[in-house]
């Protein structure tokens, strides 16, 4: 689909929600610029740019990356693509960012997928992988032949600490007490006539009516 306009979304959703390949699907669908703030983040720690120095620093010491930082950084991404239609993920994270990125861009859409807590507990703590290879099994969907063991080579496999209870319950609680304020900073906007905050576990087809003529 060719859009008549320039198009700038955001996407929000928890860990293990299913953003990446939501995303896939909207991008290829509309033609937008998927924008991952992990991708731009990354790519500045490893060229050392200045603004990556300073983040890895941050991290380095177990210290969140300052609102400023992640704003200033994402934002020159932005402005390195003007006139290109995006769909921005992982950022705004706080309202912070969320006030950073409205001074620069109105945004059309904002689509946050609700998925319920416990659906992504179970998808993510059923999840097992061969570490040497990186194949990942679900005991639920996608079990391996031999229980606890990969189906090519017979060895182990083993539980990401990422995907444990208690750090997947952990980092669902962390997300929603993070980002509830910024979801409740957009419902509070007077947004146009197509943005919305649009609740779906799966792809979001309903985006095609919120998307303009």
């Amino acid at each position: 689909m060719v859009l008549p306009r320039v198009i700038r979304a955001v996407i929000m959703g928890p860990p293990g929600s299913g953003k990446g390949t939501v995303s896939g699907r909207i991008t290829k669908t509309f033609g937008l610029k998927h924008i991952s703030s992990g991708d731009i983040l990354r790519a500045n720690i490893n060229a050392q740019t200045e603004l990556g120095l300073l983040m890895k620093s941050c991290i380095d010491q177990g210290q969140l990356v300052p609102d400023d930082v992640m704003s200033r950084l994402i934002l020159n991404d932005l402005r390195a693509i003007d006139g290109t239609s995006w769909l921005l993920d992982g950022f705004p994270r706080t309202v912070s960012q969320a006030e950073a990125l409205d001074d620069v861009y109105t945004l059309n859409t904002v689509v946050n997928l609700n998925v319920p807590f416990q659906t992504i507990k179970q998808r993510l703590t059923s999840r097992w992988t061969h570490l040497p290879s990186g194949r990942v099994y679900n005991t639920d969907f996608n079990p391996p032949k031999v229980p606890g063991f990969d189906d090519e080579t017979g060895e182990p496999l083993f539980q990401r600490d990422d995907d444990r209870p208690e750090t997947v319950t952990r980092r669902l609680k962390s997300y929603e007490t993070q980002t509830e304020p910024v979801l409740e900073y957009y419902r509070s906007k007077e947004l146009s006539p197509f943005s919305h905050i649009l609740n779906t576990g799966i792809f979001p087809s309903a985006l095609v009516s919120i998307i303009p003529e």
